[in-house]
Parts: C-alpha cells; structure tokens; sequence
C-alpha cells in the first residue's frame, strides 16, 4: 500500500509541484506514494464560497471560520487513519524524528492555513498535531506541507536508491553533517583534505566526526548543547551526510 497524503488547501494546483519532479515524482507515478487534495473553498459559505471572517475582539486580517475547516478536514479523513498536522508559526518546530516517524507511518494528512490563521476551536476538536518548519512566517501553509512532504518522501522504502542514504541522514545523531569533496582534487589552489584521499576508513570516519562536532559548535550551539549533554553519542561513528535545509 501506498504512503498517503491528503492536503486541505485553498489553492490545489500548488499540489505535487516540486515533488512530481525527481525522485519524489518518479515514486509518485510509481505508486510508493499517493497524493489527494481537498480545496477548502469546496467547503464555503454563501455565493462567495467563503472560507473566513474577521476575528472577534478586533485586529487586523481574517480568520479562518472552524465549520469550514472542520468539513474539509472530515472529508479528507473519512477514509484515512493517519496524523493530522496543522502547519503553522505557532507549532512546535519540526524535527528530523517528526519526519521518521511521519515516514513509518501509513501517510499524513496536512492542514494548510492561510489568512491569520485557523479558528482554535477546530484545532481542539480534532487531533491536530501543529507544526513549524521554522521560526519565520510564510504566505500560507502550502510551501511547508511541501517542505514537510519532501522531507518524507525521501525516506520511504525504494525512494533513494540506497538504503544506507536513508540510514546516513542529517541530524540523525544530532550533529550538522561533515564538509563534502569530490573532483577534481586541487581546485583553484584548494586541495581536498589528504585523510579523504588516505583510504584508511577508521582515520576519514574520525575526521568526519571532528568536522561535524566543529560545525555544529559554531553555527548550531542548540545542537551541541543536547549533543554535549548525552556522552554516549560520541562513539567514533562518522556523522549523518546527505539532504539539504
């Protein structure tokens, strides 16, 4: 059976996008993952089909009405028992176990908002999981349900050609992931690090290792203050490599 996604959006056609490119749309048309949208405009009121309101006790923007959500999510959920996520500013920021655990699963279905948001009152009557990709505000939910989905997708069986790419993820052991070389091996006066040319794996793994401890000490200090904290995480491994952020 297929990884199965529903999306409940105002705009549709936003959906595959990028991910009916690439991998992720050659496992798309192969089947390892499905994908059903649901327009939320579908579910409007009146002539206009309209799907918020101005919210109570002032301010500015529109407000996302909860009977409107409320329809849609059941629709896209009556036949799918699978996590309900909200994307949102206002969630807990999404982190590489998220995404396993997403991927483990039978699929996932994803509430964008958009406007000021949604009504709270929908998001306590269903089991919604909310959601950051980051501490920054976007246009609408769209882009991160596709951030969130990419992330995903490319962890299901088949997806990336080697099972060991799945295995070596960024973040996976806490740490930012070591400087990567290819050809040619002098550049512009730049040489790659001679322990890569070495073939001693043990001295590249342990390389490897240091690099990453750098890296993540300087640029992400939240990282190794969790990494620093738990000792049995420095056992001579080499660190996560591959994806983007």
């Amino acid at each position: 059976m297929s990884w199965q996604v529903a999306v409940m959006t105002l705009f549709p056609d936003m959906f595959p996008g990028p991910l009916g490119q690439s991998l992720a749309g050659r496992a798309l048309q192969e089947g390892v993952w499905s994908l059903r949208t649901h327009d939320l405009r579908a579910h409007g009121l009146g002539r206009h089909r309209a799907v918020d309101d101005t919210p109570f006790g002032g301010g500015a923007g529109m407000v996302m009405r909860p009977d409107v959500v409320d329809a849609a999510i059941a629709e896209a959920t009556a036949e799918l028992d699978v996590p309900l996520v909200y994307l949102t500013p206002r969630g807990r920021r999404l982190v590489q176990a998220d995404v396993r655990r997403f991927a483990s699963g039978p699929g996932i279905a994803l509430l964008c908002g958009r406007y000021e948001g949604v009504d709270e009152r929908v998001l306590q009557a269903r089991p919604v999981e909310q959601l950051s990709v980051g501490d920054y505000v976007l246009s609408g939910g769209e882009t991160a349900a596709l951030v969130l989905l990419d992330a995903c997708i490319r962890l299901l069986p088949g997806v990336m050609g080697s099972g060991q790419s799945a295995v070596e993820e960024s973040f996976s052991d806490g740490l930012l992931e070591y400087p990567l070389y290819t050809k040619p091996a002098e550049w512009q006066g730049r040489a790659v690090p001679p322990v890569l040319l070495s073939g001693h794996h043990a001295s590249i793994a342990a390389w490897r290792r240091l690099q990453s401890e750098d890296a993540t000490r300087v640029r992400r200090p939240d990282l190794w203050a969790s990494y620093a904290a738990f000792p049995s995480h420095r056992n001579g491994l080499p660190a996560s490599s591959g994806g983007h952020n």
